[in-house]
């Protein structure tokens, strides 16, 4: 059996996609980024925006029965590689001695420019889809 969580987000219809789906023994939360309300927030400051990445997946984690100590992999895009330790420090920071899976990356751009960061999770919990 699968969950999905849908956010309200106008760009899951548009776009096709859920906020957070639980398959069988695990969870995938989509991309994150620091958007409240439909607006961009902590514009220019990529670790506030990191941190509010975060707790957009500690709250879909937490809607499905999880959280971010059950998360085994994340996916980090950022628009400037050069100022990935402010991102850094938010990640271990949020994870401690979770250590999940990780990859940072750089990407041209995100979908609003005011985004400088992107977050994706993976987590397991046994039976969360069911």
């Amino acid at each position: 059996m699968t969950r999905l969580l849908s956010s309200g987000s106008p760009f899951e219809e548009t776009v096709g996609y859920s906020r957070a789906v639980a398959a069988g023994d695990t969870v995938y939360v989509s991309g994150c980024t620091s958007v409240v309300d439909g607006r961009v927030v902590h514009e220019g400051d990529m670790g506030a925006q990191a941190t509010q990445a975060i707790s957009v997946i500690a709250a879909a984690l937490a809607e499905l029965g999880c959280g971010l100590s059950d998360v085994v992999r994340t996916r980090i895009y950022v628009t400037d590689i050069a100022r990935w330790p402010e991102v850094a420090a938010v990640h271990k920071a949020a994870f401690g001695d979770v250590r999940p899976a990780s990859t940072m990356v750089e990407v041209t751009a995100l979908i609003d420019p005011g985004m400088l960061v992107e977050i994706e999770a993976v987590a397991y919990q046994p039976g969360v889809g069911a």
